[in-house]
């Protein structure tokens, strides 16, 4: 019923569109000619029929459902945000027939794809909201499953967000189901994720990566212990981001000039470039989280091997990073082509790959005897056989140095920032910085916890996740991080305390739920508070819009929240304010689900100007929560509409037990 409601929207948008079109259509060049009321009508009825075809489809299967459904997602998305030029329409009409013909052969228990080689077209379902999700393979000739094959994942460049952006990637690699007309000899796999289009690899963008390769992990014979990440432009910055932030996952990264910071880049003397000046405190924080030159050191863990022409507007960005390597003791390998801009020089391309070969063939050593490992969140938590378990404060740099040695004996000579570790390897005997530490009876299997008391180490045992407190690996914040993993919106039924809280509430319900669509390329779960279930308690975030007079949910747990809420006033991060004025935006555990956030009145913390200008610009803009002072314009507000009615007072971030609420001092 979603989809037939939508599909009228869609429908009703573009007849509009076309009306107002037509009386502009003597100023545009005559080759343009866009579809007729009736042309969109039929595209918009033959979509219809496809929805009904893969609705009815019966496959045990959500990795070959979704391979059919990619095209009906691409077609929904093109209608509903874009004015199809002629071009266009070509697309959405292949589309249509490569959909039917996906339908048909899985109706007939065929999927001819599954075994092509060169160039294949895949989706998967995403955890995190549902959607499908496409990507793009490039089978080698030689593959067979017989043995398990080398993994490359290569990161696209930057592509500002269309509707038409999904079914423009699709065309790049969809060649038909039947015998390739292209497949190359190479010894390893090629996977093109699209990572939501244009995020630079974060946020649900940066889980798609990963997605997408358990996808192909469950479809092909991949060697895990050889997988390579590369990517060009945006595509290396992400390969910046991801391969020094998870730098036990790859065997080797290959950025080919990619931006590494954001204050920098935002720099370079491009004409339209967005300076990112002097931020606020809380801000400049959070870019902790996502500037990889802060993460440098871990390239002594994984391999990079990066590229760039010497000619390239963003050449500083590889000079910024080849100093902060030298700062952690590194040589970064750059492999500089002479005379070239910003483009891939294929000489140069092709030594920087020879290079990822001599460390792809050797795989990837899960257990390194001298381990160098930093973060600045427990985000980034996780390196080969350590995972930092809870610091002393976040957004401060962290970093851990340790040898192991044959005989299941640990040294630990580093421990900054750090309150508490896990070891995940075998463990006879344990040194922290020069003193020994006890360790209770365990079996070899098990991950030991170190912790620090009064500035002693001690083991307290086995790792039990469910008994850690505070901010842990995937519960740390900020706001924007719940949307990196599967969540639901939770609309509010009840009466509000104060009527123009709750009409600002439902318009950034609005506003998220327009720009997840247009920009992050799934429809955002939204159920009313009366209609949550246990299990969605239990295995998702919970983002609650309302007031605790409107919203049951946000009332059950309001006690227990790290404000005070009363429909006089609210009290969070300094002097209480007038409820019927100020509303709080949070981030923090889940009283009803411990290993999962409560997100109150909030989604992304970037908007549509940021998500429609660059990538570098999708950083957090309010930490862990915020007190915002509300305009009773809210009521009035709709997508694309700026200001939006709202104005921060002051912003920050929960300290290390989620209980106090802190402002950043400059």
């Amino acid at each position: 019923m979603k989809f037939l409601a939508a599909l009228k929207t869609i429908l009703a948008t573009a007849c509009a569109l076309l009306c107002w079109s037509d009386r502009l259509r003597a100023a545009e060049p005559p080759a343009l000619q866009f579809p007729t009321k009736d042309e969109s009508a039929a595209l918009a009825g033959e979509a219809l029929q496809l929805h009904e075809k893969l609705a009815s489809l019966k496959t045990s299967s959500p990795d070959l459902k979704a391979d059919a459904d990619i095209f009906e997602k691409g077609i929904s998305w093109a209608l509903r945000y874009d004015t199809p030029t002629p071009t266009d329409v070509l697309l959405i009409k292949k589309g249509l027939t490569r959909g039917h013909e996906r339908a048909t052969s899985l109706s007939a228990g065929k999927s001819d794809w599954t075994t092509k080689k060169g160039k294949v077209l895949r989706g998967f379902v995403s955890a995190v909201d549902g959607s499908t999700q496409p990507y793009g393979l490039i089978i080698p000739q030689g593959y067979t499953d017989a043995q398990p094959i080398r993994l490359d994942v290569v990161l696209h460049g930057s592509s500002k967000p269309h509707g038409m952006s999904e079914l423009r990637f699709i065309s790049r690699f969809d060649e038909g189901d039947s015998t390739a007309k292209t497949a190359p000899e190479a010894n390893f796999i090629e996977l093109h994720p699209l990572g939501r289009v244009e995020n630079c690899y974060r946020w649900a963008g940066e889980t798609d990566v990963f997605e997408a390769i358990e996808a192909v992990c469950r479809n092909y014979n991949i060697d895990r212990n050889r997988i390579v990440l590369r990517g060009m432009s945006m595509g290396a910055s992400g390969t910046w981001h991801l391969g020094l932030k998870y730098p036990d996952r790859f065997v080797a990264i290959a950025p080919y000039c990619g931006y590494v910071d954001t204050h920098r880049f935002s720099e370079t003397p491009i004409p339209g470039f967005i300076k990112v000046g002097p931020l606020p405190p809380h801000q400049e924080f959070g870019l902790h989280m996502l500037d990889s030159v802060d993460y440098a050191a871990n390239a002594g863990v994984v391999p990079a091997i990066a590229a760039i022409g010497d000619k390239d507007t963003f050449f500083q960005s590889h000079v910024h990073m080849g100093e902060a390597f030298a700062k952690e003791g590194l040589e970064m390998v750059n492999l500089i082509s002479k005379g070239t801009g910003h483009v891939v020089d294929p000489v140069t391309h092709r030594e920087q790959m020879q290079r990822v070969e001599e460390y792809s063939s050797k795989g990837l050593d899960h257990s390194p005897k001298a381990l160098r490992f930093v973060t600045w969140t427990l985000k980034y938590s996780r390196c080969h056989w350590t995972e930092l378990l809870a610091l002393d404060k976040h957004y401060s740099r962290t970093e851990f140095i340790a040898q192991a040695t044959g005989d299941d004996a640990v040294e630990i000579t580093l421990a900054t920032n750090i309150h508490s570790f896990a070891l995940h390897r075998p463990l006879s005997k344990v040194v922290i910085l020069g003193a020994n530490v006890t360790l209770p009876p365990h079996t070899p299997g098990d991950a030991l916890v170190f912790t620090q008391e009064k500035s002693t180490w001690k083991c307290v045992g086995p790792l039990q996740p469910t008994s850690l407190t505070g901010k842990r690996p995937g519960l740390q914040g900020p706001i924007d991080d719940a949307f990196a993993t599967p969540f639901l919106c939770v609309r509010g039924t009840g009466k509000p305390w104060n009527q123009d809280i709750q009409n600002w509430a439902d318009a950034s319900l609005r506003r998220f739920e327009y720009e997840w669509s247009r920009y992050m390329r799934g429809t955002l779960q939204i159920k009313r508070d009366t209609d949550v279930t246990e299990a969605d308690i239990k295995d998702k975030h919970l983002v609650v819009f309302g007031d605790p007079g409107s919203n049951s949910l946000l009332a059950k747990v309001l006690q227990n929240l790290p404000l005070k809420w009363t429909p006089a006033e609210v009290l969070l991060g300094g002097e209480p304010q007038s409820a019927k004025q100020y509303a709080p935006v949070l981030i923090c555990r889940n009283p009803l689900a411990p290993e999962r956030y409560i997100v109150v009145n909030s989604g992304h913390t970037f908007h549509e100007k940021d998500f429609a200008a660059f990538n570098y610009l999708l950083f957090p803009r309010l930490g862990d929560w915020a007190l915002l002072r509300v305009s009773p314009e809210a009521a009035q507000w709709q997508p694309s509409n700026e200001p939006f009615p709202e104005e921060v007072l002051r912003a920050g971030y929960f300290d290390e037990t989620w209980n106090n609420a802190y402002t950043v001092n400059p």
